[in-house]
């Protein structure tokens, strides 16, 4: 049991550190009003700017975090992420300013950027030949963060609009408890190593793409494909408040079904897609099911119909494992780890891009006085970067053959 202690503290530290992004979704309209004033436009503009800003700090700091680890020690790093975190959540859960909420998404940022250092972690205490399984609870339980994040965040959103960031501090600190209790330390000091910025360099991954060639193409339908994606968590929250007026209750609920729905498709649909449609097939299908339920969502008026599509939007998530296996079968096997740095990276970019992207779009379209009145319009512009990465896919698979 001993031996599970630090494993079980490992898979809350990532879940709760998931859970960061989704858990202050609900609240984030009526909190950025009641700080900072203004419409739900204006709020939206602010909301993206918070949802970057904590995406570039966790881009940055992650392999940064992730070279401390090998120069401290993994338990140190975790521990002290963890308790700056418990201190970010009750800052912000007193924040007064949106720069004080700013500075509290910029450092939340920093203190999520653990994955790198919890799956070193992983590795330190696991055997070769378990460490699949072991990085699959690891994905489980980012996965789960990302369900009880919204769902947690929704929930208690009916108590006020503070009330998540008490709940995360109280998580953070518990868990923090925890660990300073049971967790030891993992790397010996004779295998540290020195800190180097090289390694550390977030941008380092990006530029080994000419270094893969053919996958260029590839790579700018994953870019255009996660931008679109991103739309749903990153909108949500102010589009259904705008169209159907839901309460942060309903909101943080239909997220954590989107989420589930989610998990579901990755767990099993994908399997079938592939097994019927192939691997080019599932990614047309997939960004073709994407530009379908925008689509929808855009012109959709009942929020009961909204729902509804939540299944449909989902399906949209076979096109990604399927697009990295593709590119996986491009590269040689001593390019593989090389590979999935750029895809991280590009998901990187994706995450920031997005928010900025879709909130703009969506306070254009709602602002006072605004020439067409559309919430909706954001889930157009995704559907458009959907059918433009679905062409450049097709021609990239023409081109080869």
């Amino acid at each position: 049991m001993q031996s599970r202690l630090p494993l079980l503290f490992i898979l809350m530290t990532v879940t709760i550190d998931s859970m960061g992004i989704g858990l202050i979704m609900p609240v984030m309209p009526n909190l950025i009003t009641e700080v900072n004033g203004g419409t739900l436009a204006n709020a939206a503009i602010w909301g993206g700017i918070l949802s970057a800003s904590y995406a570039v700090m966790q881009f940055i700091f992650g392999p940064i975090l992730g070279s401390l680890s090998d120069r401290f020690g993994r338990r140190k790093v975790l521990l002290v992420s963890l308790a700056v975190m418990t201190l970010d959540y009750i800052v912000m859960a007193l924040a007064g300013s949106i720069w004080l909420l700013l500075i509290g998404r910029l450092i939340g940022g920093v203190t999520a950027a653990t994955q790198a250092t919890a799956a070193a972690y992983i590795a330190d205490i696991t055997p070769a030949k378990d460490r699949g399984a072991r990085f699959g609870l690891l994905s489980a339980a980012f996965g789960m963060g990302f369900i009880l994040g919204p769902l947690i965040g929704g929930l208690l959103g009916d108590l006020g609009t503070r009330a998540p960031f008490w709940a995360a501090a109280a998580l953070a600190g518990a868990n923090l408890i925890f660990g300073l209790i049971i967790l030891p330390e993992t790397l010996k000091p004779e295998s540290r190593r020195p800190f180097s910025w090289a390694r550390a360099n977030p941008l380092g991954a990006l530029r080994s793409v000419q270094r893969l060639p053919g996958l260029a193409p590839l790579l700018v339908v994953l870019l255009l494909y996660q931008i679109s994606f991103h739309v749903y968590p990153v909108i949500w929250s102010y589009f259904t408040q705008a169209q159907f007026g839901w309460d942060p209750g309903m909101i943080g609920l239909s997220l954590a079904a989107f989420g589930v729905s989610i998990a579901i498709v990755q767990a099993g649909v994908i399997r079938l897609s592939l097994r019927h449609l192939g691997e080019a097939g599932t990614v047309i299908a997939g960004l073709c099911f994407a530009a379908l339920s925008f689509v929808l969502l855009a012109i959709v008026t009942s929020g009961a119909l909204a729902l509804a599509l939540t299944p449909i939007a989902a399906l949209a998530a076979i096109a990604t494992p399927a697009l990295q296996s593709i590119m996986s079968a491009k590269c040689a096997d001593d390019a593989q780890g090389e590979l999935q740095g750029v895809i991280a990276s590009v998901n990187a970019l994706a995450l920031i891009t997005s928010p900025l992207l879709m909130t703009s779009v969506f306070a254009k379209f709602t602002s006072p006085g605004t020439a067409l009145y559309l919430p909706g319009a954001p889930f157009l512009a995704s559907a458009a970067l959907c059918v433009l990465g679905l062409t450049l896919f097709i021609r990239a698979r023409r081109r080869r053959g």
